[in-house]
């Protein structure tokens, strides 16, 4: 059965923070809070767990649009190709923020996303999720937690998420009720911004 353990996003315990680190270095998948929706990730460099969460949502890992969550820009340089300065300046404004950015990945992707020509990413405004990829020392993957409930269509309350993820994933955080929102997606890769999916992110960045 999955831990489950309460952070605050105002000021996350450290201890609780390495904990959550610690079963992500252990190959586990977690469920975390974000800006928006609960998701669903582990550390981008674990074959066999991203395995696990592509069986998870029903999909092929070759296939899957995972996005990285990153703690800052910084990160960012590692898996994307140099970006011009105006999609620079573009992320600056959202970032963090409520955003999926597919921009174009690099050769230093994780091996499992070699053939992958984009890559998603995710800066949320978070402190909790944020200050666990810090101290990970590399983003997680990140994919948003679907109710079968259309009504609902994403779960807000930790404990009943806790209830019906236990059996399936290693560890269950608890930050306070989530959006049911999902993030707005903003394709950079092309020569003009596409926007994907209007979800909590305005597109007065644009």
């Amino acid at each position: 059965m999955a831990q489950f353990v309460k952070i605050y996003n105002d000021n996350p315990n450290e201890a609780a923070l390495k904990k959550v680190v610690e079963v992500l270095r252990n190959g586990g998948i977690i469920i975390y809070p974000t800006d928006t929706v609960y998701g669903l990730g582990c550390d981008i460099t674990n074959a066999k767990a991203l395995e696990r969460v592509a069986k998870l949502k029903g999909i092929k890992l070759e296939k899957a649009n995972l996005s990285f969550i990153c703690s800052d820009l910084s990160h960012i340089s590692d898996y994307v190709k140099q970006i011009d300065t105006s999609t620079f300046k573009l992320l600056k404004r959202a970032l963090p923020g409520p955003y999926t950015f597919i921009l174009p990945g690099n050769n230093d992707l994780p091996k499992v996303f070699k053939n992958k020509k984009t890559v998603g990413i995710r800066v949320p405004d978070n402190n909790i999720i944020r200050s666990i990829v810090n101290i990970l020392g590399n983003p997680i993957i990140s994919t948003s937690i679907h109710d079968e409930d259309e009504v609902l269509e994403y779960s807000t309350d930790p404990e009943l998420i806790f209830e019906k993820w236990q059996n399936l994933v290693d560890l269950v955080i608890d930050g306070g009720y989530g959006d049911n929102t999902p993030s707005t997606v903003i394709d950079l890769s092309g020569y003009e911004p596409v926007v994907v999916r209007e979800g909590k992110g305005s597109l007065d960045i644009l």
